[in-house]
């Protein structure tokens, strides 16, 4: 129970004139202020029923619309407010009666609404009562699934594009032939159709049909490199969001994806399966950045004998000593598996070379720049040279980046 406004006004208005009025006039008058008031509290006692309507999922940063809604009448007005936890955001986030808006959230996991807070007043405005109306809904916070599945619906309509290069599906070399095109300069050597070529003059290839059901793995690594902020996100973010769009156009192009997630020790591994999009991002959607270092040896033992597979390592490459553990680690598993190793760029880094300097602290932080660039450069030298490929690209793109190095890799049929 608490006073409005209103009655403070009263109260101050009532004590005011006690300086003119006598006290047998005042005190009456200050009392039935404060009778009022009380009886006014009480009459908005009854807790009112919201009716609320919240997603359970949501993805991150991908608004979504949620609803309070007063049921039953009440003897005065009601104001409705959704309080949220931080990482979690609400617009508006109260309203009289009715309250619809969008609730976005800002970082995965798992999150605790709390119950809507009801203030209802008197059918005098004097009085209020405070209420919480029903009981905290948890909320689930995926990956950005809107990105994947985006992806996913491009590489089954054969639209997916990715830095300016259209790619034609799960096409390549495999066992089941397709058609007969002309050659362009990404196909295999042993695609060229010799006959078709001398009877057309112009190179041409033969394009087969990709054999499907074969094995995706997502390496998520959770070391303490990868809380680094990026953008709205960290590292690993971005990682898991480029996880979910590679499982996603898995599950497209009919292979089967696992993961696992590991820092100091092997945190999750999920075993590949058919349609294991919805399995891969369960898996990984809650995990945060640990303290720990990166224990690539460890997590590449785990999948260095099965059988085999298109492994994506999601991880920072960030100088040659700090790199030195996952290059030395990447021969484990490229001796029997396609590897990529894919880290989100670091755009600042960018902004920093390319803008025009103006002070001296300008050429400093360039040089600085520069030099943190050309170590990721080498460290990428160094996992090529150990038989990765490697992805880097800018955090809203990188998952467009792994999609298209997994597509690569089928077209090559490097799987």
């Amino acid at each position: 129970m608490s006073p409005r406004p209103r009655a403070a006004y009263l109260l101050g208005a009532v004590a005011l004139s006690a300086l003119v009025l006598p006290a047998s006039i005042a005190l009456p008058a200050l009392a039935a202020v404060a009778a009022v008031t009380v009886v006014d509290a009480f009459l908005a006692r009854r807790a009112p029923v919201v009716e609320r309507s919240l997603p359970g999922l949501l993805s991150r940063g991908v608004a979504a619309p949620f609803r309070l809604e007063l049921v039953g009448a009440t003897p005065g007005t009601t104001r409705l407010r959704q309080a949220v936890p931080p990482d979690l955001e609400v617009e508006p986030a109260e309203e009289e009666e009715r309250l619809e808006g969008t609730i976005i959230a800002r970082r995965r996991g798992r999150h605790v609404v709390p119950a809507p807070a009801v203030r209802a007043d008197g059918p005098l405005g004097i009085g209020c009562w405070f209420h919480r109306s029903g009981e905290p809904q948890e909320v689930l916070v995926y990956p950005d699934l809107q990105t994947a599945f985006r992806l996913a619906t491009a590489v089954r309509r054969n639209r997916f594009r990715e830095a300016g290069e259209r790619l034609r599906g799960p096409l390549g070399l495999g066992t089941d032939f397709e058609s007969i095109r002309d050659y362009v300069p990404d196909d295999d050597f042993r695609q060229i159709n010799w006959r078709a070529t001398h009877r057309l003059g112009r190179p041409m290839s033969n394009q087969y049909r990709i054999e499907q059901d074969r094995d995706v793995f997502c390496v998520v690594d959770t070391g303490r490199l990868m809380a680094a902020p990026l953008e709205d996100r960290t590292r690993l973010d971005a990682a898991i969001d480029a996880a979910a769009a590679v499982a996603a156009v898995a599950d497209v192009v009919g292979d089967r994806c696992g993961a696992l997630a590991f820092d100091a020790q092997v945190l999750r591994t999920l075993e590949p399966r058919r349609k294991g999009a919805r399995a891969v991002i369960k898996a990984l959607f809650d995990l945060e950045p640990t303290s720990a270092d990166s224990d690539y040896e460890l997590a590449f033992h785990t999948i260095r004998d099965r059988k085999r597979a298109f492994v994506l390592v999601l991880t920072d490459l960030l100088e040659e000593a700090a790199a030195r553990p996952l290059v030395q680690a990447v021969p484990l598993l490229a001796r029997r598996h396609a590897i990529v190793v894919a880290s989100a760029a670091d755009t600042d880094l960018d902004e920093f070379v390319q803008r025009e300097p103006r002070a001296p602290s300008d050429v400093y932080a360039a040089a600085v720049a520069l030099d943190v660039l050309g170590a990721r450069g080498r460290v990428a030298a160094e996992l090529r040279r150990a038989g990765a490929d490697v992805v880097e690209a800018p955090p809203d793109r990188l998952a467009a980046a792994c999609v298209g190095a997994y597509l690569r890799a089928k077209r090559r049929a490097r799987l």
